[in-house]
């Protein structure tokens, strides 16, 4: 099973349930410091894997502790892993990138050429922002580490142990392209959340609009148990059909991820284009909604594409959670290959997002094409994980109003479209999350 650093707490507004999150969350990008050969990456592999293993015995994968996840891009295969020099249970020698990825048998089905559960990132039709952002940058790094915790000092620790220069440390292993810092939640007991009072700290347009106990910036929540999908769903062989996985891959019990980074226009979100609360629900959700004033625990839509359509004629819009929901889920009663029944519209994506002030990034090594700023702005650092990214990509093409064989007739930058006019990307990229026995440079061992 993967492990994406969650809380494992539920907590319940009103009738409905909510996954609560860790308070604080880092991801650090880096290329590899390893040369291109068998033995370093080996011997790189066992540092790693020494390292993780020394650091979990004083940090348990727990809030209290800290959630470490290991994504690996499309380069380090690319580049690090050209060619398997050995025999195994898995592979034959001489196979070659990118042969021994997972293959996404669902997608390759429909295009009528292998496609892998790992694709290089791609941009969407509202990824094209005003000027001033520039264009989205598809980034290429080895490898990304995701740090989960409700304590600071223990993802300080954790993050020193992998990325410090000590002969007990992984950093000379990496080159750090990016470090990224944010947080969600913390609005418990009346308290207020993080995004309120930080945004607050910080001078963003807009934050005093943020309600007090909102866990995300937008006010709405994320996490909830029927929009995340349960216990190992997105894992890359959970579910019979989608990639070659089951019964014994190498990448058993792995998946993948997409990160991204959005810009989140406050001002417009709150004083703007959505004004109302009414307004706000209608995009988040699905235009002709009513709940009470102040929901903002929401369940799914679960809507259907004839749904969606039918609100386009009638309010020339369409909703966010509305437009996702035709794609996200299982369209019908489903038994995974472990005898688990999912029922019809049962989500299968696992989101791990949280806001930043970050400008983009809290740190970056390359600040001018990143567009890096000193001055504190509000984001989203977007995680989702899904058994392959040909899923990940039709949640997003939905997201803009684009679904097989049917495109909506409403722009996909407008505030008709969603949430899409408030949220600018500027980053995207594509990873394999591998199981745990393999997280420390998959696929090493099988050099020669």
């Amino acid at each position: 099973m993967i492990d994406v650093g969650g809380s494992g707490i539920r907590s319940k507004h009103g009738s409905v349930a909510v996954d609560v999150p860790p308070l604080h969350d880092h991801v650090v990008t880096a290329k590899l410091d390893v040369p291109a050969d068998p033995k370093a990456l080996q011997e790189a592999q066992q540092h790693l894997e020494s390292v993780l293993t020394e650091l979990e015995t004083h940090l348990p994968p727990t809030p209290a502790g800290v959630g470490i996840t290991i994504a690996w891009g499309l380069p380090y295969f690319q580049q690090y892993i050209p060619t398997l020099g050995k025999t195994s249970g898995f592979f034959k020698a001489g196979t070659r990138y990118p042969a021994y990825l997972p293959i996404d048998l669902a997608t390759s089905k429909t295009a009528g050429h292998t496609v892998y559960a790992l694709q290089k990132a791609r941009t969407f039709p509202s990824d094209q922002p005003p000027s001033d952002f520039g264009p989205v940058r598809l980034e290429q790094n080895d490898v990304t580490i995701l740090l989960r915790s409700d304590s600071l000092a223990n993802i300080t620790s954790a993050a020193n142990a992998l990325f410090g220069s000590g002969c007990n440390q992984a950093g000379a292993l990496f080159k750090v392209t990016s470090i990224r810092q944010g947080f969600a939640g913390g609005g418990f007991y009346g308290q207020q959340g993080l995004p309120s009072k930080l945004a607050l700290a910080a001078g963003i347009p807009g934050a005093e609009s943020i309600p007090r106990q909102s866990p995300l910036f937008l006010g709405f929540t994320s996490t909830l148990v029927s929009n995340m999908g349960p216990d190992i769903i997105a894992n890359l062989e959970t579910l019979p059909g989608l990639t070659d996985q089951w019964p014994n891959g190498y990448f058993k019990q792995g998946t993948t991820m997409h990160l991204s980074h959005l810009y989140e226009d406050l001002e417009t979100w709150y004083d703007k284009s959505f004004p109302k609360y009414s307004q706000q629900v209608q995009a988040i959700q699905y235009p002709g909604i009513t709940p009470p004033t102040g929901t903002y625990a929401l369940q799914p839509p679960g809507q259907t594409l004839t749904q969606v359509e039918q609100g386009v004629k009638r309010y020339h819009s369409y909703g966010h959670s509305g437009s996702l929901s035709v794609v996200d889920s299982t369209p019908s009663q489903i038994t995974s290959n472990y005898g688990e029944v999912y029922p019809d519209g049962t989500t299968i994506p696992v989101r791990g997002d949280f806001n930043t002030l970050d400008n983009p990034f809290h740190y970056t090594s390359d600040p001018e094409g990143d567009h890096y700023r000193n001055k504190p702005a509000a984001g989203l650092h977007f995680l989702m994980f899904q058994p392959t990214i040909g899923i990940f990509n039709s949640v997003r093409l939905a997201m803009d109003g684009h679904f097989p064989g049917k495109t909506l007739s409403v722009t996909p930058h407008s505030p008709h479209a969603g949430i899409n006019s408030v949220l600018h990307t500027t980053h995207r990229q594509n990873y394999l999350v591998p199981p745990r026995r393999h997280r420390s440079f998959p696929l090493a061992e099988f050099l020669a």
